[in-house]
């Protein structure tokens, strides 16, 4: 599945492991509103309606599929990246890769390390719960919510029924189990050298317990234009728990993409 909105400077979208597009398509009336951005929603392989890769299937070809994507919708010209969890990492893979046409990146949520283990994770929270929502879901919707919810509120489950539980229940488990044989990248973004001077915007919830929030920070070794905003009260899904505070954020990012590209 590919799905384009608006027009302007391409913007590729990519989402995490075990979703979807779908999760990113709450932050599309913000972008519109900024009239900078041709928006490219991509499943990946093995997610959503995209089939799955014949080969391994693990991350290092994920990233070639995508680099392969962009080549053929962007060329040689100028694009942005927004990536969500493992889609964050796939962009930092994609801005060395293009690192003479990317614009600007915004990550929610970003991997910085493939492997779990080496991740830095707070303990699992939960900031407010609605006990008689949770007590009206299905076991296997509470148990899809609670996994990563810090906010399990009304609002936050409508928001994460319609965003995020379509792509969880959808998710090819042949692929994923692939995936999770070779879920690396050698080297690593973080270990790479080069600078990307252009603006780089991170989002990250206080609670993540899945990528944590303190990783990104490393960043600010590759990204010399870096602004990181850890959110309090928000977990890994903190742009469907704090959707006011994220927006900001992304309409800061894109007025700072869009100056890039007025004539000097």
């Amino acid at each position: 599945m590919h799905k384009i909105h608006g027009s302007g400077m391409p913007l590729f979208m990519v989402h995490g492991n075990g979703v979807d597009h779908r999760i990113l398509l709450p932050l599309d009336e913000v972008l519109a509103e900024s009239g900078v951005f041709e928006r490219h929603y991509l499943d990946l392989p093995g997610f959503g309606q995209c089939e799955p890769l014949a080969d391994a299937g693990g991350l290092p070809e994920l990233a070639d599929w995508l680099e392969h994507e962009i080549g053929a919708i962007a060329g040689n010209g100028p694009f942005a990246l927004l990536g969500n969890s493992m889609g964050g990492l796939l962009c930092q893979e994609m801005a060395d890769r293009f690192s003479d046409s990317v614009k600007g990146m915004f990550l929610i949520a970003p991997a910085v390390y493939a492997d779990s283990k080496q991740r830095t994770l707070p303990h699992p929270a939960v900031a407010v719960a609605d006990q008689d929502l949770l007590e009206s879901l299905s076991e296997r919707d509470k148990q899809l919510f609670t996994d990563v919810a810090v906010i399990q509120t009304r609002p936050a489950w409508e928001r994460f029924s319609e965003w995020v539980l379509p792509g969880l229940v959808s998710a090819n488990l042949r692929a994923m189990a692939k995936l999770s044989k070779r879920y690396f990248l050698q080297p690593l973004p973080l270990h790479r050298e080069g600078r990307l001077s252009n603006p780089v915007s991170i989002v990250c919830g206080r609670h993540d317990h899945v990528t944590g929030f303190e990783d990104p920070h490393l960043l600010a070794t590759r990204y010399a234009e870096l602004r990181i905003n850890v959110i309090e009260q928000a977990g890994h899904n903190v742009h469907i728990e704090q959707p006011e505070i994220v927006e900001g954020e992304l309409r800061t990012w894109a007025e700072k993409v869009q100056r890039l590209l007025l004539p000097k």
